[in-house]
């Protein structure tokens, strides 16, 4: 169903705040779709966990757009690099770049891990609002990262001071940070398709900024006002 950017909840059964708070549930803590319909049941409500599933598919990626304006800048130090996601029984590759404070830059999932995806990455990551041109990027031994900064160096999307680092302690901060996101990947035990996957992803992902201040005027570690902030983004409170 399509999301109405006026009235995102139009349609649907079930009010927004319980909608968005199920969603919420899901993407931030380790819990199953039915762990969350417990959740609510004790409330004296009952959703099914499959329309959990329905709404989390709908709304995660929406919260991703909703809350990329009100992100802070991050520094110019980037630490790139890859995660697996079994998707359908198979690796996928959760591509991941933070900086050197361990704010989220951006994210993608992919089917490959070439040279075309690394640079497709790069180029995303430093076109996202908010991010400035990094200094250097270190990446991992991925063969894939030299090809592509020379490519996008050799095109003009990034300037030729721009320096490379493969440097493996270096990026001892996205390794920790991976776990994060994984710890709620895990639940899911692999994903049906990579649609839904990247949909979910996409929500976790945020959430997870989220918590880690990447959003404007809110600070680290605050649970009320991260509630506060989904709702407000979906017009659900002042």
């Amino acid at each position: 169903m399509p999301i109405s950017p006026n009235n995102p909840f139009k349609g649907r059964q079930h009010p927004g705040e319980l909608i968005i708070l199920c969603v919420r549930l899901y993407l931030r803590y380790p819990l199953s779709y039915e762990h969350v319909a417990e959740l609510v049941a004790e409330r004296g409500v009952e959703v099914d966990a499959s329309c959990i599933w329905r709404w989390v598919q709908a709304y995660a990626p929406e919260l991703n757009k909703r809350c990329r304006p009100y992100l802070n800048p991050v520094n110019k130090s980037y630490r790139i690099g890859e995660t697996y996601i079994k998707v359908k029984g198979e690796e996928k590759y959760l591509y991941r770049a933070l900086d050197s404070t361990g704010q989220t830059i951006d994210f993608l999932l992919t089917a490959k891990r070439d040279m075309v995806v690394a640079k497709r990455f790069l180029r995303k990551a430093i076109d996202a609002s908010g991010n400035a041109v990094p200094r250097v990027m270190n990446v991992d031994k991925n063969p894939a990262y030299p090809d592509a900064v020379e490519a996008l160096k050799a095109e003009g999307a990034i300037p030729r001071r721009v320096a490379l680092r493969q440097c493996k302690y270096l990026n001892n901060v996205i390794e920790q940070d991976h776990r994060a996101v994984k710890t709620r990947v895990w639940l899911a035990k692999g994903y049906g398709s990579f649609h839904a996957a990247w949909r979910t992803l996409q929500g976790i992902e945020t959430v997870h900024m989220i918590r880690k201040g990447r959003v404007k005027w809110l600070a680290k570690g605050y649970a009320v006002g991260q509630a506060l902030l989904i709702d407000w983004l979906f017009g659900l409170a002042a």
